[in-house]
């Protein structure tokens, strides 16, 4: 059994199946027309893939540590986080608790160590 890392959710089988539909969305972003098709009705798209409430309320409040903690996957979310305008950076920043200056001045710091 692995020990826990503090402030990491652990991305495990349970995980994997708790997110199934939340990563299965994200996946289809793949294609431009899901992508559209998610911009033009993102409560109908959520409701297509069976979306939990939890997994949701996080797509809707653009929460990645709260998507993470519905089962999501960073790989896949970062499709998703693409659609709104957002980078790995702005992923890190967010679940870092950081601004996306900080956590960029950060990783600047972390290549010069």
């Amino acid at each position: 059994m692995s020990q826990p890392i503090p402030g990491t959710t652990l991305f495990d089988g349970a995980m994997a199946r708790k997110g199934y539909a939340l990563n299965k969305m994200c996946f289809s972003f793949n294609e431009a027309a899901n992508r559209d098709a998610f911009l033009r009705d993102e409560d109908g798209y959520c409701a297509r893939y069976r979306l939990t409430p939890e997994q949701r309320e996080a797509v809707r409040a653009r929460n990645v540590l709260a998507m993470i903690a519905a089962g999501g996957n960073v790989y896949y979310l970062a499709k998703l986080a693409g659609i709104f305008g957002l980078d790995v950076q702005d992923l890190g920043a967010q679940q870092t608790g950081m601004t996306k200056e900080a956590f960029k001045a950060r990783l600047v710091d972390a290549g010069r160590a």
